[in-house]
């Protein structure tokens, strides 16, 4: 039981991974992508800010829990003072320190760049027929699980373009992950067949895969939503059944 649980979970950081390199679009002034061994500590001191101006303006309830991928914002929004002032250097004579601090933070991004914990609409259909037996709770679960008959079609949630097509992440089996745009990521897991392959153009509602049990011990499709590397709810994107 240990050993499944440890593979699972180096499976997991493997396709956040992953995932976060397949939407790694440049991101813009004032925001920073989070990197694998990045802490939010480590992050503030990089951009000359507070922890606890990083974890204000990104909503996090716990400055813990950042995943590789994620974007965060780092400098103030627009008419927006940081409080508790930039993060000084630990080196002596600092009189002028504050005052450096604050002209290098780095400048705010346009207005009409959204942040990662404001994701904008992505049109979502369902991707497989079946029962959600087990829902999305951005901890031990990063999407949804739906269950069906061996061999029910799986198709694309959008339009968009393959990124990976295999099998060599474990524990998720035969794998697709789906580029809809410089934003938005999904990701099919466990499925007994795949039909389409990488660099492929796919159409919404187009038949990618048929759903199976690839290191999985029950047929099951494994759904996931990412924005700007970010899992979120797919349920929330996808219309009701």
């Amino acid at each position: 039981m240990l050993e499944t649980t440890r593979i699972k979970r180096l499976g997991c950081a493997a396709l956040f991974a992953l995932l976060a390199a397949c939407g790694s679009a440049p991101v813009a002034p004032g925001y920073y992508r989070v990197e694998r061994g990045d802490t939010l500590s480590k992050i503030a001191r990089g951009n000359r800010q507070s922890v606890q101006n990083i974890a204000r303006w990104n909503n996090l309830t716990n400055p813990d829990n950042i995943e590789v991928g994620q974007v965060l914002r780092v400098a103030p929004p627009s008419g927006t003072a940081s409080t508790s002032g930039a993060i000084r250097s630990g080196g002596g004579g600092g009189s002028s320190s504050g005052s450096a601090s604050a002209s290098a933070a780095p400048r705010p991004a346009p207005a009409d760049t959204a942040p990662a914990t404001a994701p904008a609409p992505l049109s979502l259909i369902w991707p497989a027929d079946g029962t959600v037996f087990r829902r999305f709770d951005g901890g031990n679960s990063k999407g949804i699980d739906i269950s069906a008959a061996a061999g029910t079609p799986i198709v694309a949630a959008a339009p968009g373009t393959v990124v990976y097509a295999g099998n060599g992440l474990r524990g998720y089996g035969n794998l697709l992950i789906l580029k809809h745009n410089a934003d938005y990521l999904t990701a099919y897991a466990h499925n007994r067949a795949l039909f389409v392959k990488e660099g492929e153009s796919v159409k919404r509602g187009q038949k990618i895969a048929e759903m199976g049990d690839t290191d999985t011990d029950r047929v099951m499709l494994h759904f996931e939503l990412r924005y700007q590397g970010r899992s979120i709810d797919p349920s929330k994107e996808l219309p009701p059944r």
